[in-house]
């Protein structure tokens, strides 16, 4: 069996859990998630937990076990405590500010850069530390919204300034050699 395809997903209070069939409906204080999952992945409510099986060892049912309940996990904790990825910008001039609900980033442009959020995203930009939070119940949708903002105005590796995640370690090139060193 999986390691982590075996362990059961707890169901914390105030978050319903409709399973019918491979169809999953997550319904909790954020919002609401809903996934069909594959017909060869077994998810049955035991009490308060999800318990995930598969009927054989066929690779392919393998890999969808780990997947299956790592899945219903995020949906889980998306509904009841939601998810949040922060960008850090970096730029002599750079910053990030809100528009309303929009993010505007002014990133070296002639222009700035506006970015509306998807439905169950919002954005906070704080001009102290220079970081824009991306927070949503959508674990998939949180990323995606947040590598598209990185996309914007990627780190470049010779000064490291643009967009890039908190902790993110960004490979630097060396410049030019020095003048005059071949004659």
């Amino acid at each position: 069996m999986s390691r982590i395809g075996r362990l059961p997903v707890e169901i914390p209070s105030g978050v319903t859990v409709d399973v019918k069939g491979s169809n999953v409906r997550v319904n909790g204080p954020k919002g609401e998630l809903q996934y069909v999952f594959s017909q060869q992945i077994g998810i049955a409510m035991d009490k308060d937990q999800l318990v995930i099986t598969r009927g054989s060892d066929d690779p392919a049912q393998r890999a969808l076990h780990g997947t299956t309940r790592a899945l219903l996990a995020n949906m889980i904790h998306g509904v009841s405590k939601g998810f949040e990825v922060v960008l850090e910008v970096d730029g002599v001039g750079y910053r990030a500010e809100l528009d309303g609900k929009k993010l505007a980033l002014y990133v070296g442009y002639s222009h700035p850069v506006r970015i509306e959020p998807p439905a169950g995203i919002s954005f906070e930009a704080d001009q102290k530390t220079r970081q824009i939070k991306v927070i949503g119940f959508d674990k998939e949708l949180v990323g995606q919204t947040a590598a598209n903002i990185r996309n914007v105005r990627p780190p470049e590796p010779y000064h490291g300034k643009g967009l890039h995640y908190l902790g993110e370690r960004i490979r630097r090139k060396a410049g030019k050699a020095g003048k005059g060193a071949v004659k």
